[in-house]
């Protein structure tokens, strides 16, 4: 395999890292299987065949993002010490396999098992895999390779709810016709990302023979640290204030992130918008994350990170409030494609501001100990948005109190301290 890479290596005339950013790429784009928008198109479906509340539904990736707190220190530690290319392989044939078997499910205590599973590698190994490889093979244009990973995640996340919907509807509507979708959802995780990531994801330039070099921003981070750049380790990191604010903003900007992924189909169908269009939405949403993804992306390389970071909070509180006003297809897709743009800064601005400040060197264990708050986010956004829904009859609530968690955020990155060693 690795005379295979060095082959296109000489053939192309571009960069081996672009390579890396598609084979990683397809990791984060089948890791939607798990996603809350995929499970969002399957709400309404399982709730009426099987007689769950919708609570109980979206309690599995709650309860998941509750348990990833504890995984996601492993998954750096398991990346940190055995690669990236292993770790990526062993969770997406574990993802398939989970996702699939999901069409046999007849008993809640049996899909929290399975999409747990799903769940945990949704949120752990891969987010932290994906982007740590990339990062390590990324000096310059690190916020351009971060950026397009995110365009490939957006791509997933409008593939899957789509995808799981025209399944439904090949099977002609059935009560049941979703367990065809899971399986289907399964057997394509395994055919889209397995090639890619078993011919062409190597862990580290190095790997290679390639030498990459320290960029200017780097260097010049290093300088505030007063430490060599390489230096930087996780007990380092723990103990700085900029670790804590990204980790605090995580936490806050994805409970708003999932609250709403999950939800929003359901909430849609909840205002007369047909199941197929509901899903379309959610596919419109996810090209406004890949044009996101890439604007952010261009943006973190351009300006301060700090700044960019506010202004992805504040637009989170707009299009979180904007979703009250939603009466019709049209208005349903405005919404969500301005929603997406906040949610592709999400995906592409935290990585490239850690890598930035502590290295890339350990950014595998560190990423471990920050991701803990985004799953702690997308467990209670979740479950919140469902007993809002269950308790008062409709979402109406959740989406002022999203647009207020918003705005703390965007205070809380404002008023962020400048690093001190």
């Amino acid at each position: 395999m690795k005379q295979f890479a060095k082959f296109i290596q000489k053939k192309i005339p571009f960069y081996y890292g672009w390579i890396i950013v598609a084979g990683s790429g397809s990791s984060m784009f089948v890791r939607n299987s798990a996603a809350t928008l995929t499970i969002a198109v399957f709400v309404y479906p399982m709730s009426e065949n099987l007689g769950w509340s919708r609570t109980v539904i979206v309690g599995a990736s709650s309860l998941a993002g509750i348990l990833a707190i504890f995984i996601s220190p492993l998954s750096g530690w398991i990346i940190q010490k055995y690669g990236t290319k292993i770790t990526l392989l062993i969770s997406v044939l574990l993802l398939g396999l989970s996702t699939a078997l999901l069409s046999q499910t007849f008993s809640p205590i049996m899909f929290y098992i399975l999409f747990g599973i799903s769940r945990i590698i949704f949120s752990s190994p891969i987010q932290i895999g994906a982007t740590t490889v990339v990062t390590k093979w990324f000096s310059e244009n690190r916020g351009k390779a971060i950026g397009l990973l995110g365009m490939i995640h957006s791509l997933g996340m409008g593939f899957f709810p789509l995808f799981a919907q025209i399944i439904m509807n090949i099977s002609g509507g059935n009560p049941d016709s979703w367990r065809s979708s899971w399986l289907w959802i399964g057997v394509s995780v395994w055919i889209i990302s397995i090639p890619l990531l078993l011919f062409t994801l190597f862990n580290s330039p190095s790997d290679l023979g390639i030498k990459t070099n320290v960029s200017k921003r780097e260097e010049k981070v290093s300088e505030k640290l007063d430490r060599s750049y390489k230096s930087v380790s996780l007990k380092f990191a723990l103990k700085s204030t900029p670790f804590w604010m990204l980790s605090i903003v995580g936490f806050l900007t994805y409970f708003i992130h999932t609250g709403i992924n999950i939800h929003q189909a359901a909430y849609l169908i909840d205002k007369g918008i047909s199941p197929i269009y509901a899903a379309t939405t959610l596919t419109i949403m996810a090209i406004g994350t890949g044009f996101g993804s890439i604007i952010c992306g261009w943006a973190s390389d351009k300006f301060q990170a700090k700044k960019t970071y506010f202004f992805i909070a504040l637009w989170l509180a707009l299009s979180s409030f904007l979703f009250l006003g939603i009466s019709n297809i049209f208005s349903a897709f405005v919404v969500a494609f301005i929603f997406g743009i906040a949610l592709g800064g999400l995906l592409v601005i935290p990585p490239v501001v850690l890598a930035d400040i502590f290295g890339k060197e350990n950014i595998g264990a560190i990423r471990g100990y920050s991701e803990p708050f985004v799953s702690a986010g997308q467990a209670f956004g979740g479950i919140t948005a469902g007993l809002i829904y269950d308790f008062s009859g409709s979402y109406e609530l959740t989406f002022p109190i999203f647009t207020v968690v918003a705005i703390i955020a965007a205070i809380l990155i404002i008023a962020s301290p400048k690093i001190k060693d």
